[in-house]
């Protein structure tokens, strides 16, 4: 079973849709699905993906995070996971294995970042961006003062539930329109490239 939203022709999409998926094209050495089913409607692919670059890429529009782009990934696998997203787990765990050099954390945050291979600070992360996901109405103070004792600050305290929350929208996205991840993600960060 495949999309239930047919991609429209990479040809017909508007120049700077056009432009940006040719360049991550040469960049991964093919098109995430994502980038398509998303540009049947061209102004919602804009602003999902200007939000998308502001979050996960946040030097693209002069800000710096306190989150390291691995971090950022786990926030997304992780939550992706509870969400139960195929598509965000298994794009965002190949990209989250090529930051951290890690080709088991990816699956081992999926499943349970409880007993992952990462650090205190990133589980406490973690924890956080879980209740967002799950509970996020119990958030409370102590919730901020435990992300603090782990020298987060504020900022990276709105930067873990902001991924948290956009890529619930993402992962709601891709469950009803039965997104796929390509096949290329499923060894990204598992094996060795190719010389």
């Amino acid at each position: 079973m495949s999309d239930r939203y047919p991609h429209p022709d990479l040809n017909t999409l508007p120049e700077d849709l056009r432009e940006r998926i040719l360049q991550v094209q040469e960049k991964t050495g093919f098109i995430p699905n994502v980038f398509l089913a998303l540009a049947r409607r061209p102004a919602e692919w804009r602003a999902f993906f200007a939000y998308h670059d502001a979050l996960m890429a946040p030097e693209t529009v002069g800000r710096s995070s306190g989150l390291t782009k691995g971090e950022r990934e786990m926030i997304v696998t992780a939550t992706s996971a509870a969400n139960r997203c195929l598509y965000c787990v298994v794009a965002h765990g190949a990209i989250l294995r090529i930051h951290e050099k890690k080709p088991l954390v990816a699956d081992q945050v999926a499943v349970n970042h409880r007993k992952a291979d990462i650090s205190p600070r990133q589980r406490a992360m973690l924890d956080f961006a879980m209740k967002v996901c799950l509970h996020a109405d119990t958030i409370e103070d102590a919730d901020f003062e435990a992300l603090h004792a782990h020298g987060f600050d504020d900022e990276d305290i709105w930067d873990i539930a902001a991924i948290t929350a956009f890529f619930g929208l993402s992962n709601r996205m891709a469950n009803f329109s039965h997104m796929l991840p390509n096949p290329e993600f499923y060894l990204l960060g598992r094996v060795p490239k190719p010389k």
